[in-house]
């Protein structure tokens, strides 16, 4: 593979040199581009609050975490990591919303798994260095491909012509021996038609977490063919993960004095996942009213986790529980409780075809588009040892699933005049999925669902002058249930689909090298699935719909050039998230039946009133300083707004220096030194939950067992890393 690296490269380095003059086609392109973004992205005057990041941004705090970490700084969203450190398995909320309620795109290609609905930004390490910009929209936004977005929405972009050609390296090194290495390099255009461009990277962490350890590889590959109206594109990118599991957190009696404790200590309790992507984008310049792109796409992936179950499961605790094996499907003439090692897998496919279409008419800018996808879905389990048996390699369960997604939007923008614009916006989704789930005598059978979506959008953007504009708009948005809430019911006890309903008013004040955003938003939830503990007819504890929920709040961003050298920039975001009505199911362990407990007006789980971030900046020259500072509000872990049962609210510093090195034989070169937590602050930020009664006390060898004023809960947090430092080193010819 390498050396089919090295020959591409220098095949593609020779063929530039031959011509440099670039024609209309390229120019054609980058419009052609920039058009096509607005199938799905936001643009000046749509009334819709979202943040742009752009590929400088990007750059400045790329240093090895994900994604999530990289955007942490726009408003109302909050990162977490099972290591603590941003690298391995990371995570994201936007306005207490989680991936699964995350709409995440590349290209306009849907990103989310298309069972959980989630994004694992840890199959995908290092992406963000050939990501050219990203768009981030708050609450439902406009149509887009995939998932609802119940939340947000993140827009990827990659697609981008490096003009001339390049090569170049991104090193960086810091606390928990974290070390990440790329090689980048691209042709520039080659005879005026042609551009190849790649990245190949490795990152790896020990964590902050015992254990937590990261090894992660991936490589970005690009050929494009430009005609001047029309461009053929093709993307391929690949990510392995292998990373050390540290999802049991760590117990509250532990948070004091083992904070970097982790439950596991079987040296291959590992998550092991490749994911592979393939891009064909086609664009199509009829004439300067008409454009269309048309992309088909294929994701390949396939990867386990690996668990050891059985007593004596660590060192620190001492204590576990053998498996039964008939539950496994195996069968010993003597036992029937052993140790074992099993495998899950998940091998699965996604493709399909996406598309849009742009047409002007006069004053008005139509934009058609859709996709259509199809996902299956291949999960098994293996038990690869037990001490109950000298060789074992036993497949216990098999099952696959299909799930299609169908959906087509018009959008519209009209320019009634150069002071307002009216947007509108209709979409239809249908989807059909398959899967092995339980009918209502309790058999395993084939399932099928289907539902068909209306999502209409409207607003208007105002003008009041050159300097402040106001914009509203209003959205729906509906949201099928995921994987485990239909294969863990019957169709009885099935939920049902989810609605929002969100306004969106907005304030833009730009002058004199002041911004001021001022966003309020109203998320109103009808039919929201949360987890409320109760045991369904088949003996599982799934989401349950409440009647009424919602989300509001003001989102205020800023940023101000306060002299030549220094600038200002941050946003707060203000919110209430409350539940009006529901009803908590807590297991009994003596009688083994649940106790039903009544709330009203509770916060929704994960969801702080106030999330602050400011970062100060001083410039002179080749150096750059920034201090930057966030505070995270006091969160619930679930959703009875229990102060025993709640992560605490805490507040970081980071400070970030950079330096732009030059030199004659040197297109770009800088180094960097980001210092996160330098107050050396201990905190965590995300936590799991189980509550149970019982008469009998149960405080005992389980660390991860609390006594609370109304029974006993189970709680894992999840601590993040104290001091930490990331050095950097950016070098391009």
């Amino acid at each position: 593979m390498k050396k089919i690296i090295i020959i591409l490269f220098c095949v593609c380095f020779n063929l530039s040199s031959q011509n440099s003059e670039k024609n209309d086609s390229i120019n054609n392109y980058q419009i052609l581009n920039e058009i096509k973004l607005r199938a799905i992205n936001g643009g000046k005057k749509t009334p819709i609050s979202f943040t742009n990041f752009s590929k400088n941004q990007i750059q400045k705090v790329n240093l090895g975490q994900d994604l999530p970490y990289i955007i942490s700084l726009t408003p109302s969203v909050i990162s977490s990591s099972d290591a603590g450190a941003g690298i391995g398995y990371t995570y994201m909320t936007i306005r207490g919303s989680d991936a699964s309620r995350i709409n995440v795109t590349i290209n306009g290609i849907p990103l989310n798994d298309s069972e959980s609905q989630g994004v694992w930004w840890v199959n995908m390490p290092d992406f963000s260095s050939s990501v050219n910009n990203i768009q981030i929209q708050r609450g439902v936004g406009t149509s887009t491909n995939g998932g609802s977005a119940f939340g947000a929405s993140v827009n990827l972009n990659t697609d981008i012509i490096n003009k001339e050609r390049y090569s170049g390296t991104n090193i960086s090194f810091g606390s928990y021996n974290s070390l990440k290495k790329n090689f980048q390099f691209g042709s520039g255009i080659i005879n005026n038609k042609w551009s190849f461009d790649g990245r190949i990277s490795n990152i790896s962490s020990n964590g902050y977490i015992d254990r937590a350890s990261s090894n992660l590889e991936s490589a970005y590959f690009s050929t494009g063919y430009y005609e001047k109206n029309e461009s053929l594109k093709a993307i391929f990118f690949t990510g392995h993960e292998k990373t050390y599991q540290a999802w049991n957190g760590v117990p509250k009696s532990y948070l004091d004095s083992l904070t970097t404790f982790n439950a596991y200590n079987y040296e291959n309790e590992v998550d092991d996942y490749k994911q592979s992507h393939f891009q064909l984008h086609y664009n199509k310049i009829f004439n300067r009213k008409s454009i269309i792109n048309i992309a088909t796409h294929y994701t390949l992936g396939s990867g386990y986790y690996e668990q050891y179950k059985g007593d004596k499961y660590n060192e620190i605790l001492n204590f576990g529980m053998q498996e039964t094996l008939s539950e496994y499907g195996l069968f010993n003439d003597t036992i029937d409780l052993a140790n074992l090692v099993r495998r899950k897998w998940l091998d699965n496919d996604f493709y399909g075809v996406v598309f849009s279409a742009h047409h002007s008419i006069r004053n008005i800018d139509f934009i058609l588009g859709g996709s259509i996808n199809e996902y299956i879905g291949n999960h098994f389990g293996q038990v690869i040892w037990s001490d109950a048996f000298p060789y074992i390699d036993h497949e216990y369960y098999r099952n696959e699933a299909t799930k299609k997604d169908r959906n087509i939007y018009l959008k519209a923008e009209y320019a009634v005049s150069d002071k307002l614009n009216l947007f509108g916006d209709i979409q239809t989704r249908k989807i059909k999925y398959d899967f092995e789930g339980l009918n209502e005598n309790g058999v395993t059978t084939n399932q099928t669902i289907n539902h068909d979506f209306f999502n209409p959008k409207m607003g208007f953007f105002y003008n009041l002058n050159n300097y402040i504009a106001l914009y509203v708009s209003y959205s729906v948005g509906n949201k099928e249930p995921n994987r485990n809430d239909y294969i863990e019911s019957s169709p009885s006890s099935r939920p049902k689909h989810e609605t929002l309903y969100d306004t969106e008013l907005g304030f833009k004040y730009n002058y004199n090298n002041v911004f001021i955003g001022l966003n309020c938003y109203y998320m109103d939830y009808k039919n929201q699935l949360i987890n409320t503990g109760q045991i369904n007819d088949v003996g599982y504890s799934v989401h349950t719909n409440i009647k009424d929920s919602y989300r509001k709040g003001i989102e205020l961003m800023y940023d101000i050039n306060i002299t030549k050298n220094i600038k200002w920039n941050g946003n707060i975001t203000l919110s209430d998230n409350k539940i009006e009505k529901h009803s908590e199911f807590v297991d009994n362990w003596d009688t083994w039946m649940q106790q039903e407990v009544d709330y009203e007006n509770t916060n929704i789980a994960f969801s702080p009133n106030i999330i602050s971030k400011s970062k100060i900046s001083y410039k002179i020259g080749k150096l750059e300083a920034a201090w930057i500072f966030k505070h995270i509000g006091k969160q619930y872990i679930d959703n009875t707004q229990s102060e025993e049962r709640m992560i605490e609210s805490y507040s970081l510093n980071n400070i970030l220096f950079s330096y732009e090195l030059q030199h004659v034989d040197i297109k770009k070169a800088s180094i960097s030194l980001q210092v996160n937590n330098i107050f050396n602050n201990s905190y965590v930020n995300r936590a799991w939950v189980y509550r149970f009664n019982s008469n009998d006390n149960q405080l005992g060898d389980d660390p991860y067992i609390n006594a609370d004023s109304d029974g006993y809960n189970m709680i894992g947090y999840f601590p993040q890393a104290t001091r930490n430092y990331l050095v950097g080193l950016s070098l391009f010819l």
